[in-house]
């Protein structure tokens, strides 16, 4: 291994870990400060299933972590990464688009189902 891919490997380690402090930090903060309750779909967790209550950022600026917990709420997995999808959807342009040239599936595979059931012999 080259000394440059030693620095590129410790600098990424370096990286790594203060995100996970850092994300440390503000769930715990959160953790005490909001109810343990899903923010979207109002499932409750206790202390053995409390690590799929996740921290989403508001905002969606992981860096943007005020004490008192205003760009925090509490998400299970399932509504956090919907809420994700959501969010690169809307970057990407996809959610409420208006653009018409966009053309529709007009396939429909089981359009002739029941003639096919009807010849077989079955209802």
């Amino acid at each position: 291994m080259s000394k440059g891919s030693s620095k590129l490997d410790q600098v990424v380690i370096d990286a790594r870990r203060a995100a996970e402090e850092r994300s440390l930090s503000y769930r715990e903060q959160s953790l005490r400060i909001h109810p343990w309750i899903c923010g979207r779909c109002g499932r409750e967790f206790i202390r053995e299933n409390i690590r799929e209550l996740t921290v989403h950022h508001k905002d969606h600026n992981h860096d943007n972590n005020p004490a008192d917990g205003s760009n925090w709420e509490n998400l299970c997995l399932y509504c956090h990464d919907n809420e994700h999808q959501r969010y690169v959807n809307h970057v990407r342009g996809h959610e409420g688009s208006t653009d018409t040239t966009t053309k529709t599936a007009t396939s429909n595979p089981f359009a002739d189902l029941a003639n096919l059931l009807k010849k077989n012999g079955q209802k």
